[in-house]
């Protein structure tokens, strides 16, 4: 980084590029970049609809189709993985998802807060019954997406361990994921959707 006391205008020059410039845009990945978002919201429709969630089911994702998130994910789009993790390798942040995150309720990241706590500066808000089971079928179909003919009933599970979530979900929430994902893992998805319409969607709040 240049030093502003040094050079005010290389600076400024280089904290006004805009991100988004290393990806570089071609119409065989924005083709594949649309089938992919195309496919994982049929698969969201699909697993909300069986659940009874069909206005969530309806509009999952719609911001994808909006600039800021679309051309992003034609720019650094892979096709084994979220292009916002590429962007973010690359750019050190990702624009698309910061857009994304803000607009769409199923994601933890919309109800993050600060606290008053200074061992922990963020944390979650419970998150409504019904974003929450949106939520787990956001993450199996997005494990059905990218690992394709790998991905077993275990995987959405294996993938929330790894990552950083449970550090800022609300602890019920949480618990609440984390079992329906168990389920899923010993008893399959059939079993689990049965579970999720009579028990935990019967009184959703």
């Amino acid at each position: 980084m240049i030093d502003p006391r040094a050079d005010i205008e290389g600076f400024l020059e280089e904290y006004n590029r805009m991100p988004g410039q290393k990806g570089k845009f071609s119409w065989r990945k924005a083709w594949g970049h649309l089938k992919t978002i195309n496919h994982h919201k049929r698969l969201v429709m699909q697993g909300c609809f069986r659940l009874g969630l069909y206005k969530q089911g309806l509009l999952h994702d719609m911001s994808k189709y909006h600039p800021v998130e679309f051309i992003a994910g034609c720019r650094y789009f892979q096709g084994d993985k979220s292009p916002n993790n590429v962007e973010r390798e690359q750019e050190g942040a990702s624009r698309a998802w910061l857009h994304h995150k803000g607009r769409n309720l199923h994601h933890l990241e919309y109800w993050i807060d600060y606290t008053l706590d200074p061992d922990r500066p963020y944390g979650g808000m419970k998150m409504p019954v019904c974003y929450v089971v949106e939520m787990y079928v956001d993450r199996v179909a997005a494990c059905k997406n990218y690992m394709k003919d790998a991905y077993r009933d275990d995987s959405a599970l294996n993938y929330y361990n790894k990552g950083k979530a449970k550090m800022l979900l609300h602890p019920e929430t949480g618990a609440l994921l984390e079992f329906m994902l168990a389920m899923l893992a010993e008893k399959g998805e059939a079993y689990t959707e049965d579970y999720i319409r009579r028990y935990i969607l019967k009184n959703k709040k």
